[in-house]
């Protein structure tokens, strides 16, 4: 490693382990019921909402809430209070018999001498004396500067008529002026008190109707949930009678014909049978099917065979049929081609005709001009 180089350590984040001892489970009784209650205080029904400086109309379901609330807090008390009283008891050693007694035994493989106290020993050492030491002199810093004074006559500064009279002024009218804020302010807090009774009185009349609101809900809410019930239960009881009757009239029908079912079932699983029909059945019938089976493979046979020798003929015959026409095709295209090398000589004949005749005329024409 270089000299100049520098020693780097890194690491993965890791989770603070929580760390358990005695004067933390002193304050934790139950973990379990601390990690299920809420830290909300919200969640609390003993924190009052609202307006906290009129009288509480507690409901019958706060009422309630609250009962339920008490209970199971009464129960979680007691609950801890056993557990914590268990805790506090834990089982011993039973009682030797008689004639014996408990004592110590070391059970580790290496032995070692025990004893109620350390050993000690006494160990004395002589110093040498030392005088006390004096206290330390006040510190009193050297005097800088130069000392000078003055002589003030009798109302050379201070006029207490002419001083005092405007501050006064400003006394009084600085009281007088609190005073009237305080009777404004008092003045403005008798309305607002009674605003605020008069607020009261109109909420109090509100909740009084909305109670009897709730209580007449829940009447109605109860008696037509009765009422559904009601209903229901003769529903039921209808439907109840429907079916036995049902059932009545099917059991009738069914046991009336179950002589003459029991033994048509019994004769269609042949229990009951004819001989000569069950020989018919078992014997003959299956030799007729196998017979009749190999006839007709035999036949569709034959069908087939024939099918391919007419396929086969068909297939031959346009073999023959497309030859027939690609040879009519090869005749007609060298008759064509005999037509027209027959055509061409004609014109080759015409135009070496008709070359000899300009030919013959222009040496007739030189001849008679000459």
């Amino acid at each position: 490693m270089a000299s100049n180089s520098a020693y780097d350590f890194s690491a993965a984040p890791q989770s603070v382990p929580v760390k358990r001892n005695a004067a933390a489970a002193k304050y934790r009784d139950d973990e379990e019921n601390m990690l299920g209650a809420s830290n909300n205080i919200m969640f609390d029904a003993r924190v009052v909402r609202g307006n906290t400086y009129a009288a509480q109309v507690v409901t019958q379901e706060q009422q309630r809430q609250q009962q339920v609330y008490e209970r199971n807090e009464n129960a979680r008390q007691g609950r801890l209070e056993a557990r914590r009283m268990q805790g506090m008891a834990p089982p011993g050693t039973p009682p030797p018999v008689d004639g014996r007694s408990h004592m110590d035994v070391q059970t580790e493989n290496f032995l070692e001498e025990l004893t109620d106290r350390p050993v000690e020993s006494n160990v004395e050492t002589q110093t040498e004396a030392f005088l006390d030491r004096p206290p330390s002199p006040l510190f009193v810093p050297a005097k800088n500067g130069v000392d000078v004074e003055t002589q003030i006559e009798g109302g050379d500064l201070f006029d207490f008529d002419l001083e005092v009279g405007p501050i006064l002024d400003v006394l009084v009218g600085k009281t007088l002026e609190v005073s009237m804020l305080e009777l404004m302010e008092e003045e403005e807090l008798a309305a607002i008190r009674r605003q605020q009774e008069k607020f009261e009185m109109m909420r109090n009349a509100e909740l009084s109707e909305v109670q009897r609101l709730e209580y007449e809900a829940k009447r109605k809410f109860a008696e037509k949930q009765r009422r559904k019930k009601q209903e229901r239960d003769f529903k039921e009881a209808q439907e109840q009678l429907k079916e036995k009757v049902a059932a009545r009239s099917f059991a009738r029908g069914y046991l009336g014909d179950l002589h003459a079912s029991v033994f048509a079932d019994l004769e269609s699983t042949g229990h009951f049978y004819d001989p000569v029909r069950r020989e018919v059945e078992t014997l003959f019938l299956p030799w007729l099917v196998t017979e009749v089976t190999s006839s007709l493979t035999n036949v569709a046979a034959a069908y087939a065979a024939a099918d391919d020798i007419i396929r086969a003929s068909l297939e031959k015959a346009k073999v023959i049929r497309a030859k027939a026409v690609e040879d009519h095709e090869a005749e007609l295209k060298a008759i064509e081609e005999a037509k027209a090398k027959a055509e061409a000589e004609r014109l080759a004949k015409e135009e070496e005709e008709r070359l000899r005749l300009e030919a013959e005329a222009a040496a007739e024409n030189g001849e008679g001009g000459e």
